[in-house]
């Protein structure tokens, strides 16, 4: 089992106003749904398992946002994806290992791009960083 293709289909990155006082920063992450996909590598066309998802960096008061959409692709044993894809019609439920490899992924690349796109709009980095102590 293997992450094989990860991508964005959506940044919104929005600063609202100026920060004033204390600033508190939701992190949100969630898979909106699993599919069936294609993937076709040289003449031999595999399945895999399309995850989209959504995370989201909300900062309140209400001075900005940080918003992802995107798509992970999830490679393993054929029958394994028909049952993860059975059990998400039937339940909206995935494997513990699955999720925290899906979940682990989405969340690294994610927390990086946040960081970098709060920078550009000075906006608090949404995930806290290491600090000297004097």
């Amino acid at each position: 089992m293997a992450i094989v293709g990860f991508n964005f289909t959506k940044i919104l990155v929005e600063k609202k106003s100026g920060i004033n006082g204390k600033v508190d920063i939701k992190n949100n992450i969630s898979v909106k749904n699993v599919e069936s996909a294609d993937l076709p590598l040289g003449t031999v066309k595999n399945k895999a398992l399309k995850f989209s998802f959504e995370f989201n960096s909300e900062y309140s008061p209400s001075m900005g946002q940080i918003l992802f959409n995107g798509e992970l692709l999830y490679m393993g044993e054929p029958s394994r994806q028909d049952e993860i894809l059975k059990n998400w019609k039937k339940s909206k439920e995935v494997p513990k290992d699955v999720m925290s490899d899906v979940l682990n992924t989405i969340l690294m690349r994610c927390n990086v791009q946040a960081l970098v796109l709060s920078r550009d709009v000075n906006l608090p980095p949404p995930i806290p960083l290491p600090k000297v102590q004097r």
